[in-house]
């Protein structure tokens, strides 16, 4: 699929904006405080604004991103590691498959709710966001793996090629493209997870801690403030992180 095709048009942005805006308006018109129920786009991004100015506001999305982020990569590492084990050892295959499926499978606020009795709220987000992400990445690592030129392999094989260079010229082509796949899913869904780890667990000083309190309030602008930061960040570090792996498949694949 062209991935120009998945980016959304400004037009679409700026209807379902506009949406927004009269849906913000009806709601003020229809209750005396339907301003607290709905903020307009403009009041949310007031907000956000105001809010950008404060150094609270960054040490914020500092603190919610080393975690999630964190966690997002140590899932990577781990994922990538198991599935290349995974794919020479059949009895460790079979052993992650129920684990894997039970975590795809069991809603992330399960998972939230029994991590509580067991750590510390600081690691909560890093330790769902890297739970949440480790199946599309083991499985997609552990298909790429699976689709290595046999050929290649047995002629590898047979003028014993070093397992490194096999890695490398054999392996890592095959597999980029899944992990690929498997890094533009997760990093939307390790934001999500560990955003709601945070409204759950409430570390100090995180966004998750900030979307809560705007909720308490009924701060419904600092709630889309907040919300248009996690959609910002992740979507930066998703372009940015994909870019680089686009440039090592083209290095990798390109003779």
């Amino acid at each position: 699929m062209d991935r120009k095709k998945t980016t959304p048009r400004l037009w679409a942005v700026l209807f379902w904006l506009a949406v927004w805006q009269l849906a913000a308006m009806a709601m003020a018109a229809a209750y005396r405080h339907g301003g607290l129920l709905l903020a307009s786009p403009l009041t949310a991004l007031s907000r956000l604004l105001e809010l950008a100015a404060t150094g609270e506001f960054w040490a914020s999305v500092g603190r919610s991103a080393a975690s999630i982020l964190g966690g997002f990569a140590l899932s990577c590492v781990l994922g990538t590691a198991c599935a290349a084990l995974a794919a020479r050892f059949r009895r460790l295959r079979e052993l992650l498959g129920p684990l894997v499926a039970v975590v795809k499978a069991v809603p992330v606020v399960s998972f939230i709710i029994l991590a509580l009795f067991w750590l510390d709220t600081a690691v909560l987000p890093l330790f769902i966001s890297a739970l949440m992400v480790f199946p599309p990445v083991y499985l997609n690592v552990l298909e790429g793996i699976g689709r290595a030129d046999g050929k290649l392999l047995e002629m590898a094989k047979v003028f014993r090629v070093p397992w490194g260079r096999q890695a490398v010229g054999i392996y890592l082509p095959a597999v980029l493209p899944s992990f690929r796949s498997a890094v533009s899913l997760s990093l939307g869904l390790c934001w999500k997870a560990g955003a709601a780890a945070e409204v759950i667990g409430l570390p100090a000083g995180t966004i998750g801690e900030r979307l809560y309190t705007a909720k308490v309030y009924f701060e419904t602008g600092d709630l889309f403030a907040w919300t248009a930061v996690i959609v910002a960040v992740s979507v930066g570090f998703e372009k940015l992180f994909l870019r680089a792996v686009d440039a090592l498949t083209e290095r990798v694949v390109s003779p």
